[in-house]
């Protein structure tokens, strides 16, 4: 007869307007085990943050293994204390068996009796141990003889909780993602938290989409570049491309952006963009050269925001400037969101799920497209911290440049 396992896990926040509270039940239900709650202390006031001590009984280890990782993955931890398990990488670039797995949610280890805040954060890698320090590590950059934590034993992370209606702060935990929210209300919001961010010295990060160029919109997002109010442009080769080709040719996959209509031999413009910032070596060479005299890369590099183009493998050309090996790219990205307290993901998903995936829970992701789809995407792969606008982008970012005080009302 298998002896049930019985263990305690505790969480703190804002749990019951966050939702944690019932998808922490809803988790220990579903991976088949039981729970009593042991304490539930809602607080007295509105900025009381909510206490939780849940008892969780599985009827196997293999039930409770499962419990174990559902809940710290929502930020809810097992109580018991007792050091990290830690065990040494034998080969580069290959975590030990068990290893833990991170998320986005702010982690601590318990390392000789002290608990040690994990450094750069991000979900999907694991924790390599050093001394008194600790700090996550993408498995493709271990090394040889590293600690690495391994299992869930003494290890504890920290739910990403917010109020509803929170005054002075960011307004999207009000609701879902929906197209019938007015978007200068919407945009609003995001003008706050930009301003807010910007103000504590954090960075506002861009991540875009060609379509950005498409719908005539890279003259707005050049201007609010040019306003000094980005930190820094994630994208690939397609964008970059298409925004040269507006600035050469007025078209954007060879359509006329002022008629929509196709341009003759438009077909062509794309790589003749291309042709021309290669004969000139790079984007900031041709803008020096006074090849490339408007856009939004050519505002990239008069403002001096740091951007990174990377590479797929449909990408004609390339550019010059785009990152072709994936792996230099990724650590670009992740150079460039270093201190970012706010991520503005404009139709673009895959990089925008990269992006989500690079950054802490803390800081807040928005992610605006026209498809719904696309807008849940990012929370559905884990990013809980990103809130979603249902627009076209080109509205987005025209609305947007108006409340930043770029363009007239």
């Amino acid at each position: 007869m298998t002896t049930p396992t019985v263990a305690t896990f505790a969480a703190r926040g804002h749990l019951i307007d966050s939702g944690l509270l019932s998808d922490t039940l809803e988790a220990v239900q579903a991976a088949g085990a039981t729970y009593r709650i042991v304490r539930l202390d809602v607080g007295t006031n509105r900025q009381d943050e909510t206490e939780l001590e849940l008892e969780v009984q599985a009827p196997s280890a293999t039930v409770f293994e499962r419990v174990c990782d559902d809940l710290m993955s929502l930020g809810v931890s097992e109580t018991a204390t007792q050091d990290v398990t830690l065990e040494a990488v034998e080969a580069a670039g290959v975590a030990p068996a068990g290893f833990y797995s991170t998320t986005n949610l702010a982690t601590e280890v318990r390392v000789d009796g002290h608990w040690i805040p994990v450094g750069d954060q991000r979900m999907d890698a694991t924790v390599v141990v050093d001394g008194a320090s600790a700090r996550c590590v993408k498995l493709r950059d271990l090394q040889s003889g590293q600690r690495v934590v391994t299992g869930n034993a003494g290890v504890r992370v920290k739910p990403n909780t917010s109020r509803k209606l929170q005054e002075g702060k960011f307004g999207f935990m009000q609701s879902e993602a929906s197209s019938e929210r007015r978007l200068p209300a919407q945009v609003a919001e995001v003008v706050r938290e930009w301003r807010r961010v910007r103000q504590e010295g954090r960075k506002v990060i861009l991540v875009g989409g060609p379509v950005i160029v498409h719908v005539g919109a890279a003259p707005v997002l050049a201007a609010i570049v040019r306003a000094g109010l980005v930190d820094g442009l994630l994208t690939g080769n397609a964008l970059a491309v298409h925004d040269i080709e507006a600035a050469y040719f007025g078209t954007s996959l060879g359509v006329e952006l002022e008629t929509g209509v196709p341009a003759v031999h438009g077909h062509m413009h794309h790589m003749r963009a291309i042709n021309r910032i290669r004969r000139e070596g790079s984007i900031a060479n041709a803008v020096k050269s006074g090849a490339l005299t408007t856009g939004v890369m050519h505002a990239c590099i008069e403002a001096g925001v740091p951007f990174c183009l990377a590479g797929s493998i449909r990408d004609d050309g390339p550019l010059p400037d785009t990152e072709m090996n994936l792996i230099a790219a990724q650590a670009r990205y992740a150079e460039i969101l270093q201190d970012a307290g706010l991520v503005v993901i404009l139709s673009s998903m895959l990089h925008g799920i990269g992006t989500g995936n690079m950054v802490p829970a803390e800081v807040m992701t928005v992610c605006v497209d026209i498809h719904p789809a696309v807008v849940s995407k990012l929370s559905d792969r884990g990013s809980a911290q990103s809130k979603g606008i249902v627009t076209d982008v080109g509205g987005f970012l025209g609305e947007l440049a108006r409340q930043l005080g770029v363009l007239g009302t």
